[in-house]
């Protein structure tokens, strides 16, 4: 059985951080101790990683990722091998993606599909959430027996009319459902039936760029979902995880129902954080690459999502991470701002970003590994198998460097996408080295990792309840 030390860096989980040397064995977390210590200067190892100067965190875990997910004509760009060779150069070691049930077939028709499509080709581990896009008799007894095999969530959109939009009653049954079978219901919140109709009147009138996109998608409609999510859950007695939260007032719906003791979730995105309204409204065309939904907001609602990563009204920062080259697909909407393919990439840069957050003062060290590693890995059933650094934990273990200052940008990225939303950003830290469940993926910067090294994660049930 290999061996591995780890040795002379800090370890930061998300409730300590401590001058630690950690060995590995078998894939797993053996021990931790204190650096200079006997017990640590006793160990023996096939190899020894310097982690001096750096700090030794848990691998990344991403629970919102869409590889492969055919939207609006086309097709996500990245593969489930190009997306999690992806993340891993970023540090993140788990995903959590998206099957989808198709209209008239059944959840695990949706699953198997997705299962084929991952199988054999992810650098690093998966799992998988449920997309329910048609809600009957059916599907809900399905639910059941999805939450026994280990996919323990499941989610709706009142979004999407004609897609995968579902009304209040099918959104109450699944609740109903979750609320005796574990299960959790993650929610797409935005009024899709109005959103329509002002899209509707938007290209009636001319307005048909990118920044209309943003328009036509109001804060209120994203609050008035939300409120409307959260009460419906109060009524089945379940629980509720709201995805991508991009506005003041849809924090406020969920801080509101936190408040009252509901078990109510929210998750938000580094777009929300990072980028604006500004970038939907760059010249020419570029706005499309910023296009997607919940969209981005005017750059005063950034405090109150920081404010509510701080404060835990948001427990998560996941990436929602559905790449569209701007070259063939983004270029779809050119005239029709609808037509523009929802999503962006950054799978890749989550860590990166939410490290430059800890450099500018929005957050703790502790808490970006909280809500990047431990907090996504306990909602979804995956902790302390993910998301820790803990003897028995899985060894997924980045080796980051604090001080390395990097430029993001497209030429240098590997998620399969044309540009990059963070072009030209300068950020301070970076990924050295990754292990996953004890093996190399990253080392000293340079790929070493390959298709198939990731297994399939069952998951538990959500662990905030």
């Amino acid at each position: 059985m290999s061996r591995t030390v780890i040795h002379g860096g800090l370890v930061v989980t998300a409730s300590d951080e401590i001058h630690a040397d950690v060995l590995i064995e078998g894939g797993r977390i053996a021990a931790l101790a204190a650096q200079g210590t006997d017990a640590a200067a006793s160990w023996s190892a096939d190899r020894r990683i310097d982690a001096t100067g750096k700090y030794v965190i848990p691998g990344g875990v991403d629970a919102h990722t869409h590889m492969e997910m055919p939207f609006g004509g086309t097709y996500a760009a990245d593969t489930f091998e190009t997306g999690t060779r992806a993340a891993a150069w970023g540090g993140t070691t788990t995903i959590v993606d998206f099957a989808i049930q198709t209209q008239g077939r059944s959840l695990q028709e949706g699953l198997d599909t997705w299962h084929g499509k991952a199988d054999g080709n992810c650098a690093v581990d998966y799992a998988f959430h449920m997309i329910m896009s048609d809600v009957n008799a059916s599907s809900l007894k399905e639910m059941d027996r999805l939450v026994a095999e280990g996919v323990t969530s499941f989610k709706l959109f009142m979004a999407y009319p004609g897609v995968f939009y579902s009304d209040d009653g099918q959104i109450l049954r699944a609740m109903q459902r979750a609320s005796g079978n574990g299960g959790l219901i993650m929610m797409h919140a935005e009024n899709g039936i109005a959103i329509d109709v002002l899209v509707e009147q938007a290209l009636a009138e001319g307005r048909t760029d990118p920044r209309y996109h943003g328009d036509v998608r109001k804060v209120a409609l994203e609050a008035e979902a939300t409120h409307r999510a959260v009460q419906l859950a109060r009524v089945a007695g379940s629980p509720l995880y709201v995805v991508h939260v991009s506005a003041d007032e849809a924090v406020a719906e969920i801080a509101d129902a936190r408040h009252k003791g509901l078990p109510v979730f929210g998750e938000t995105c580094p777009q929300y954080l990072f980028l604006s309204t500004d970038n939907l409204a760059e010249p020419g065309f570029e706005g499309a690459k910023y296009v997607c939904s919940t969209p981005l907001r005017p750059r005063e609602h950034q405090e109150s999502l920081w404010r509510g990563l701080r404060n835990n009204e948001l427990q998560v920062v996941s990436t929602d991470h559905c790449p569209f080259c701007f070259s063939g697909q983004k270029e779809m909407g050119r005239g029709d701002f609808s037509k523009i393919p929802n999503g962006m990439p950054g799978v890749e840069n989550r860590l990166d970003l939410l490290h430059q957050a800890v450099v500018d003062g929005h957050i703790s060290r502790r808490r970006w590994i909280e809500i990047a590693c431990a907090s996504p890995a306990r909602m979804f059933g995956l902790y302390p198998k993910k998301g820790t650094i803990a003897p028995g934990s899985d060894a997924d273990v980045v080796i980051y460097d604090p001080g390395a200052e990097q430029t993001i940008s497209a030429e240098t990225h590997h998620m399969n996408v044309d540009y990059s939303a963070y072009e030209g950003k300068r950020v301070t830290g970076r990924v050295k080295t990754v292990l996953s469940r004890g093996v190399p993926v990253i080392e000293d910067g340079a790929y070493v990792g390959h298709a198939g090294h990731g297994t399939y994660l069952p998951r538990g049930t959500c662990q905030y309840l």
